[in-house]
């Protein structure tokens, strides 16, 4: 075979000929005014030209290509020529010989079959970036050539080494891959470890980072118990991705949980915490949604700083969006927040996430919202298997591109021996000396009839007897005594109508007054006092119980 009479002609390279012939100048033209005459007569004093490209021997072109060049014949793709660069790179190949034998490393990179589309299709195909066994990388083009003569085709291979190029690449991934995986560990260790179970509710959460091609978010819940049988709910999304927005989610949540201690109304919270956010960072905002349950209301109580509406499921069956009243988000500044409430009595479920859940670059946010709704209505079992279920409904995997943070709780209903050991017994106290007489006797029979032992009964009557003393001296009517049992401790509270929260000092032995609050902190598991929103104020106290009381 005579390898000269080969065309191997790279994409582009007939056009250029073809416009190479159609312009040049014809010898018989040269005077005919297009050229002036005494400049013709200088160029014919000029030496020879360069020869064309057309006159240069292709194979000692191809042979001085650094890049890797072979050229294959007929469908079984047998080797008419390799240049130098490719028997360096892959070793001395035989002439004559398939490819599928005589060339292993086209075989392993997976080009046999490109070579036969390419055969089939008479367009040339390229694929970027195989790494060969030596370890080395190319980008592989193949084009299809003619034979002069002949009716079978070939291929021109041809590999440009882009080993440095695919490992900056690789370096850059690896950063990349490490700089995720670092902002998901911040994350995660910024999210509670564990979450607060309380006595009247069961609550499960899940943080689903986005896809690896999606930067970390700013993703956040947390549980918080109050004391006093209540519990506080939060979930907030941080705008914007990667470390920045995980430090400042981390810095917003550490806050939220030091307000929550305050036990202030939601609103309150968020006018904190959306002061806080513009110190933080005046360019970060974010969403937020800041909720506490009180088991005695059988009540969501909740603010929103511009993030998604509650969803609440009752026992029916019927789902409810909690979406008035709404703020801006926390960071703007400037706007007073407010309070809503939603019901949730016994065998409600309720439904806090963040936008990744429903929101889509392909449909509206309000459609997103509906089929979690829908998905919700349906959606049985545990808190854990909602939250599997609703992610599953909503199509969150591995790959997703953007964060989600769910959260799901649930106040059960508990018929029978269950229900049993969650109680509640309320007395109206009413000004005068019998007040506190009569406050005693009604704790000491509760107590009885919930059949606490002993050393538990004496201690909470105790700690009625005081607390009542304390309202009826400092505080304004109405006032009301509550006791409250769960499985795990007795709660008792008292509620009057004056604002003015008690504090625990240390009394001088001449001192009348202050001892009441020091013995209840002594005797107690926790205590604590709050602001209502009638104007008034609640004390309380708990005692753990012991396994097995009642």
């Amino acid at each position: 075979m005579n390898f000269t009479r080969w065309s191997a002609r790279l994409p582009g390279t007939q056009r250029r000929a073809a416009a190479r012939t159609e312009h040049a100048v014809s010898p018989d033209r040269r005077g005919d005014g297009s050229v002036p005459v005494a400049r013709a007569e200088r160029l014919t004093d000029d030496p020879p030209g360069v020869p064309a490209v057309d006159e240069l021997p292709a194979r000692e072109v191809l042979d001085r290509i650094p890049a890797l060049v072979a050229l294959v014949h007929g469908p079984d793709h047998r080797i008419a020529y390799v240049n130098d660069a490719y028997v360096a790179a892959f070793g001395l190949r035989p002439v004559g010989e398939p490819a599928r034998e005589a060339l292993p490393e086209l075989d392993e990179l997976g080009l046999l079959p490109l070579l036969d589309q390419v055969l089939r299709s008479s367009k040339p195909r390229t694929v970027k970036s195989r790494k060969a066994p030596s370890g080395r990388s190319y980008t592989f083009t193949c084009t299809p050539v003619d034979v002069p003569g002949d009716k079978a085709r070939g291929v021109l291979v041809f590999a440009a080494d882009v080993t440095d190029h695919a490992e900056a690449a690789e370096r850059l991934r690896t950063s990349e891959r490490e700089q995720r995986r670092t902002a998901v560990t911040l994350q995660r260790s910024l999210l509670p470890q564990e979450l607060e179970q309380p006595d009247d509710l069961r609550i499960a959460a899940t943080y689903q980072p986005g896809g690896t091609e999606a930067a970390v978010g700013g993703d956040w819940y947390d549980v918080i118990t109050l004391g006093g049988g209540r519990t506080a709910l939060v979930i907030g999304d941080v705008m914007g991705r990667g470390v920045r927005a995980a430090a400042v989610m981390g810095q917003l949540r550490t806050a939220v949980r030091a307000y929550a201690r305050l036990d202030l109304p939601p609103h309150e919270v968020l006018q904190l915490l959306d002061g806080l956010a513009q110190e933080i960072d005046a360019n970060q905002i974010a969403t937020c949604v800041y909720a506490v349950h009180d088991p005695n209301e059988g009540r969501l109580v909740y603010a929103s700083a511009g993030h998604l509406p509650i969803l609440v499921r009752d026992a029916s069956g019927a789902v409810l969006r909690a979406d008035e009243p709404t703020g801006p988000p926390l960071g703007t500044g400037g706007w007073m927040h407010a309070s809503g409430s939603v019901p949730l009595g016994p065998g409600a479920t309720a439904v806090l996430y963040t936008d990744g859940l429903v929101e889509r670059r392909d449909a509206d946010l309000d459609e997103g919202i509906a089929a979690l709704e829908n998905a919700l209505a349906g959606a049985t079992g545990t808190p854990q298997v909602i939250c599997d279920r609703l992610l599953r409904s909503a199509g969150v995997t591995a790959a997703h591109d953007d964060d989600v943070a769910l959260l799901v709780l649930q106040h059960p209903a508990r018929p029978g021996p269950d229900g049993d050991l969650f109680r509640n017994a309320a007395l109206e106290l009413l000004g005068g000396v019998e007040a506190a007489p009569r406050a005693r006797a009604f704790a000491s029979g509760v107590l009885t009839s919930w059949r606490f032992p002993t050393d538990l009964h004496d201690l909470g009557v105790l700690a009625a007897s005081e607390l009542v003393a304390n309202s009826l001296q400092h505080g304004t009517p109405p006032m009301r005594l509550r006791l409250r049992r769960t499985d795990r401790r007795l709660i008792i509270e008292v509620t009057d109508g004056d604002d003015h929260l008690p504090r625990r000092r240390r009394a001088e032995p001449a001192d009348e007054a202050g001892r009441g609050i020091a013995i209840v902190a002594t005797i107690a598991s926790n205590w604590g006092s709050r602001r209502t929103p009638g104007g008034g104020k609640a004390v309380w106290c708990e005692f753990a119980l012991p396994r097995g009381a009642g």
